[in-house]
């Protein structure tokens, strides 16, 4: 029963990514000017590279052909040439480039998100009312109302500017360095989902509390400490999982402007040149990719919420 809701989903998840697939194949189309003309860009307009555009991306045949031609290539992972970030250079290879600095960012900062989120709001939520709800709850109103373009500009004067704590801007080389450029970034995206989570968490935590299963574990002498860690962690936490897809696809968006802040050459910034350079095979190219990394979270936080909690396992068979 839970493999064929694994099968669902995934056809779910495909059927999303054919939806998205046509949108984005239609930028080509809806730009301003003829197609042949966007993907030109600033390259002389000969008639050898004119005939040899037509050919690679079948513009004499009708839309719809020009999309099966186009999906086909892009199941290969192949989505054509850039025209204008780095000209006649494979998509694939661009997007290659700069996904490994985005995944390093998304894992720090997911790290974070986990060290201080989770703790901090338990922490609120078992202390209800007293100082270190109020102080916790006060930051995390204050980090939640941020946006990440402020929260990114402040931590860089204060600590990359005035202190000279970290590194401004750049990636550096080898793994320290690499830690040290990507703590401010970080810290920046991690500090509007850290609040979410400690609100989720905390709500979660003064549910959770009021159980009688915490009552009856209390009852039989277990310690304070495996009470938390076996009982009111792996529920409070659950709430935290189920909207973990939202708030990665919140850090998505969000680290376009965190990399461009601190000049990080990762996805986001390689997004916001190919929109402004009119680059319609790369923006293409880079919406798939991030459409199938949203695919692949959903369904990770599908799993890991059966895993979690038994009780989801039997909703799904009763469902199935």
């Amino acid at each position: 029963m839970i493999a064929f809701f694994i099968l669902r989903r995934l056809g779910a998840g495909i059927l999303l990514l054919l939806v998205l697939s046509f949108v984005v194949f239609a930028l080509l189309a809806i730009s301003p000017g003829s197609p042949i003309q966007t993907l030109i860009g600033t390259r002389p307009a000969t008639p050898a590279l004119i005939n040899s555009l037509e050919a690679q991306y079948h513009l004499r045949s009708p839309f719809l052909v020009q999309y099966w031609y186009w999906l086909s290539d892009a199941v290969r992972l192949n989505f054509g040439e850039s025209i204008s970030v780095q000209t006649d250079s494979p998509v694939r290879t661009i997007i290659g480039q700069h996904m490994g600095i985005s995944l390093e960012l998304a894992i720090y900062a997911f790290v974070l998100v986990l060290i201080f989120g989770i703790p901090l709001g338990m922490a609120a939520g078992i202390r209800r009312g007293r100082l270190t709800d109020r102080v916790v709850s006060l930051t995390s109103t204050i980090a939640i109302s941020a946006p990440a373009f402020v929260m990114s500009i402040l931590l860089l004067y204060i600590f990359g500017v005035a202190l000279g704590w970290f590194p401004v801007y750049g990636v550096g080389t080898g793994f320290v360095q690499r830690v040290e450029h990507l703590t401010l970034p970080a810290v920046a995206l991690a500090a509007f989902l850290a609040a979410i989570v400690i609100r989720q968490t905390r709500a979660a935590t003064l549910d959770v509390m009021h159980q009688d299963y915490i009552a009856f574990a209390r009852i039989r002498g277990l310690s304070p400490w495996r009470v938390l860690l076996r009982y009111a962690l792996r529920n409070s936490c659950l709430p935290v999982v189920t909207s973990a897809g939202l708030l990665l696809i919140i850090a998505l968006s969000a680290a376009v402007i965190v990399e461009q802040v601190f000049s990080l050459p990762g996805v986001g910034s390689l997004l916001l040149t190919a929109v402004t350079d009119k680059d319609i095979p790369v923006v293409q190219g880079i919406a798939m990719a991030l459409g199938a990394a949203v695919v692949v979270i959903n369904l990770a936080v599908d799993l890991s919420a059966l895993v979690l909690d038994p009780r989801t396992r039997v909703t799904v068979k009763g469902a199935a």
